[in-house]
């Protein structure tokens, strides 16, 4: 687990939501291709949240692989703060990070980490299509 130096990302870390988040994301990482993990997006209102699922339910985003491996640790860790992964004490995590199977294509698999979602999504509305960015771009056409 410890060499796996690419990341899937699904959400504000996309190259489509052009936040400073990505331009931070842009500067350690190359864009290697759009891909997708089996799982499920849910609608959380500000933010989308990815679950883990093993049905034939898929996660679309990007998958990114590390400039330079010297670097990872650092590059990593900043994400994992952003994404809250380093709760302040007696507060849970919002998301873990975990390795994933992406598969690109439709046939060719890689290892990457993903931020799973760590809280309860009852109730709220599954993202069918599995993209956030199409799920935004529906909305707005609806209104």
């Amino acid at each position: 687990m410890n060499n796996i130096y690419q990341l899937f990302v699904y959400g504000s870390l996309r190259s489509g939501f052009k936040s400073p988040a990505y331009e931070y994301i842009s500067r350690y990482f190359t864009f290697v291709a759009d891909a997708k993990v089996k799982g499920t997006l849910h609608d959380m209102g500000e933010y989308p949240a990815a679950k883990p699922t093993n049905d034939e339910s898929y996660i679309i985003g990007e998958l990114y692989a590390i400039n330079n491996k010297d670097e990872f640790s650092f590059a990593i860790a900043q994400l994992d703060d952003y994404e809250g992964l380093n709760p302040e004490e007696g507060e849970p995590a919002l998301f873990i990070r975990e390795a994933a199977t992406v598969y690109l294509n439709g046939t060719t698999t890689t290892q990457a980490w993903i931020y799973w979602f760590n809280g309860n999504v009852a109730n709220r509305p599954i993202i069918q299509t599995g993209d956030i960015l199409q799920y935004i771009a529906q909305q707005k056409h609806s209104l």
